[in-house]
């Protein structure tokens, strides 16, 4: 990261735990060192001597993705990109998606998706107008899109998410068309779910509007190789390699935005 973008970061990152011995090493290359292996896919132990030792960097990574520490720094960043590009911070419409991706190790979650025709994972995710992420969860691919639509609202309700509380629109493609899911929408009460499908005379590929926003996102996250094929055992790790890549992007756009 230059200074700028460590600028937007540095404040975000949870201080030294009281007690034992102090903190060390500095949080600035161990958050470099994550975003090393996320662009360049590497494993781990193949991490350069550059860096932290690959054990210390490890530790960080999931600690912070099991106290949360990744997902409020991306929705903090993500707020200020919004304030700063002259929106609410809060989006009230959005697209959802998924994606099968391949899995590269043999332990873990996984399954087989007979649409795709991918055994490995499938990520959920949902995105403001603007596709930046607001929520994702990553399940087998075996689970459906109404499954995982299901898991995912239900889990940003659970945790009283405020983007969430302030959607009122989200689009989906016509693989969400299901009562399930529309009769679980009306009783959540507070978004209306529009399924955008193509018109009976389209034929082919068809661009269709607000569906393209989660398509770009998707296309956005195989910037980062280690994001291509899911590498991680545990699916709360890749999920946190999904945040850590849109947090990256975000800070890149905000510094870009900051005057000189």
């Amino acid at each position: 990261m230059t200074d700028r973008q460590w600028d937007h970061i540095k404040d975000l990152i949870p201080p030294a735990q009281p007690g034992g011995r102090p903190r060390s090493l500095e949080m600035r290359r161990i958050i470099d060192a994550i975003n090393y292996l996320l662009v360049s896919g590497c494993q781990w132990r193949l991490l350069p001597t550059e860096y932290p030792c690959w054990q210390s960097v490890y530790h960080y990574f999931r600690r912070f993705t099991r106290d949360g520490t990744w997902q409020r720094i991306h929705q903090t960043l993500r707020q200020q990109l919004r304030r700063a590009l002259q929106r609410n911070e809060h989006p009230s419409a959005g697209s959802i998606d998924s994606q099968s991706v391949k899995t590269a190790s043999k332990r873990g979650i996984r399954g087989f998706d007979g649409g795709k025709n991918v055994k490995g994972r499938k990520r959920h995710i949902l995105v403001d107008t603007l596709g930046l992420l607001i929520a994702v969860i990553v399940t087998s691919a075996a689970v459906s899109d109404i499954a995982g639509a299901m898991q995912l609202f239900e889990r940003l309700g659970a945790a009283a998410h405020r983007s969430y509380q302030s959607l009122r629109l989200v689009w989906a493609d016509g693989g969400y068309r299901r009562k399930t899911l529309e009769q679980w929408v009306l009783t959540s009460g507070h978004f209306l779910m529009v399924i955008l499908s193509r018109l009976a005379h389209q034929k082919g590929f068809v661009v269709l509007p607000r569906r393209w926003v989660v398509e770009r996102t998707f296309a956005w996250l195989t910037h980062c190789r280690r994001l291509r094929v899911d590498y991680e055992v545990l699916t709360d790790s890749s999920e946190a390699m999904i945040y850590l890549a849109m947090t990256r992007l975000m800070i890149r756009r905000l510094a870009a935005l900051r005057p000189s």
